[in-house]
């Protein structure tokens, strides 16, 4: 029999050992080993997952409080080894083809990887930096593997500067935390808070400011967002998908398990917080995006709007609000990844192109690509019956429940003004003339990945049950922890 600690964390434990396994792999393997590294990769993340899903059921925790697992923690996991695990499989084709075949590349994704699962089950404020930076120190090279290109470069340097400064905001507020608590636990923390009946010092308030604006650096929130536009723009195109979708799911799981965890008894205190970062995070990305010519930049403009949509769930403080956030952060990974699946089968004469106009006239020059792209893109507006509307609907009930009326009413507006520049590029796709078609055929692993994804997001209301099901859990789990 395995100690109890080992159980609760053999998945985190079989992917570091597999990560390792597999950099070994590559490092004796020499020349033309991506191939060989990046499959193993994807099975390792599968077989993690399974891992996860066959796991004893109830929650649990391991090394003292440092470590929990629960269903919200399982079902979050889910999430972000589906975002990274689809995304490596896009990248193979676009990393030979662009002579960026380094098998370090999915060793980093899997260390990436493994860095979220430990933020999504912390217990403390020291295993949360410890996940934090494991997950940032990996993306930070990823951003610039590109290293002969100018715009990688310059997106891996700004993404390390103000990440750099966002960990020393989220550490100093740490130290106020504990300065005036006496303890790190999540636990701990809120029996201390709990103690106090819902009311908190001036400096643990300003500890709260400080996480809280660490956290939103990491999910990309207003006004934090900085980075985002130039790091999506710059870097190569399987990590921008990997950054709008893994990296989010679990900044957000960790952000929620904070504030509903040790905080939860101060929701009077931080909601007016999360309300402020919602509102500016969509009304932000509603508008900005309009003026766009770069489809990467819009997505990056988009991911911002969309952690706003997810804050809303989180501004509320109830059960209702976690599961709405579950649930849109589940129909978010698959519209993101079936969209940078389209992007990166934008080629012409052997080339990337990433500008909007480049998209004319698609609907005549490969109408089943321009259809998934299509229902991607009403699905990210939020029109019914698509995913999409769904997963607004969910986090805009739970604010109304919770008495956010106003919040809820200027979500939606900001959702009417954000379908502007979705239904453009619908426009685009089938009422402009066409000008240079793009190669054919795509890679056949990317065309499979477009095609699930975009029946997933098309069929979500007629079998919602299993992603409801599971965010229902998932939001139990936490409120009872």
């Amino acid at each position: 029999m395995l100690p109890i600690d080992l159980i609760t964390a053999l998945p985190e434990i079989f992917l570091a050992v597999a990560a390792t396994t597999l950099l070994m792999v590559g490092v004796f393997s020499g020349r033309g080993a991506l191939r060989i590294v990046l499959i193993g990769a994807v099975i390792v993340l599968a077989l993690t997952m399974a891992l996860i899903i066959a796991g004893p059921a109830g929650g649990s925790e391991a090394f003292g409080g440092l470590f929990r697992r629960e269903a919200y923690s399982d079902f979050m996991k889910v999430l972000v080894l589906l975002g990274a695990g689809l995304t490596m499989v896009m990248s193979l084709h676009f990393l030979e083809r662009e002579e960026m075949a380094r098998f370090e590349f999915p060793v980093l994704m899997l260390f990436a990887t493994l860095g979220m699962m430990i933020m999504i089950s912390a217990g403390d404020l020291l295993s949360l930096y410890m996940g934090l930076e494991l997950q940032s120190l990996s993306l930070y090279v990823v951003a610039a593997f590109r290293r002969d290109e100018l715009r990688s470069s310059e997106a891996g340097l700004k993404y390390f500067v103000l990440g750099a400064l966002s960990s020393g905001m989220l550490l100093y507020g740490c130290s106020l935390i504990y300065g005036f608590t006496g303890t790190t636990s999540f636990a701990g923390l809120a029996t201390v808070l709990g103690a106090g009946e819902g009311t908190a010092s001036i400096g643990l308030i300003v500890g709260m400011v400080f996480l809280t604006a660490g956290l939103a650096f990491k999910v990309s929130a207003v006004p934090f967002h900085m980075w985002t536009p130039d790091v999506y723009e710059g870097a190569p195109t399987p990590v921008t998908a990997f950054f709008a979708t893994a990296p989010k799911v679990a900044a957000l799981a960790l952000f929620m398990r904070v504030m509903m965890g040790p905080f939860g008894d101060l929701v009077a205190q931080w909601q007016q917080i999360i309300v402020f970062i919602s509102i500016a995070s969509m009304v932000l990305g509603a508008l900005a995006a309009i003026a766009q010519t770069n489809i990467k930049r819009l997505m990056a403009y988009s991911s911002i709007g969309h952690v706003g949509f997810a804050l809303v769930g989180l501004a509320a403080g109830t059960e209702e609000g976690v599961r709405g956030v579950a649930i849109y952060l589940a129909i978010y990974v698959f519209m993101n990844v079936g969209t940078f699946a389209c992007i990166l089968s934008m080629r012409q004469d052997g080339r990337m192109v990433e500008g909007i106009a480049d998209l004319k006239g698609l609907g005549r020059t490969d109408p089943l690509m321009a259809a998934a792209l299509a229902i991607f893109m009403f699905s990210m507006a939020g029109i019914p019956p698509l995913a999409g509307f769904f997963g607004k609907l969910f986090v805009f009930m739970a604010a109304i429940d919770a008495g956010l009326y106003s919040l809820a009413v200027i979500g939606v507006l900001a959702s009417v003004v954000g379908a502007f520049y979705y239904i453009r590029i619908v426009k685009l796709i089938y009422f402009d003339d066409p000008e240079e078609a793009f190669d054919r055929p795509i890679a056949r692993e990317v065309g499979v990945i477009l095609l699930g994804s975009s029946l997933i997001i098309l069929c979500f209301w007629a079998l919602p049950g299993t992603i409801i099901d599971g965010a229902t859990a998932a939001a139990a789990s936490l409120a009872g922890s």
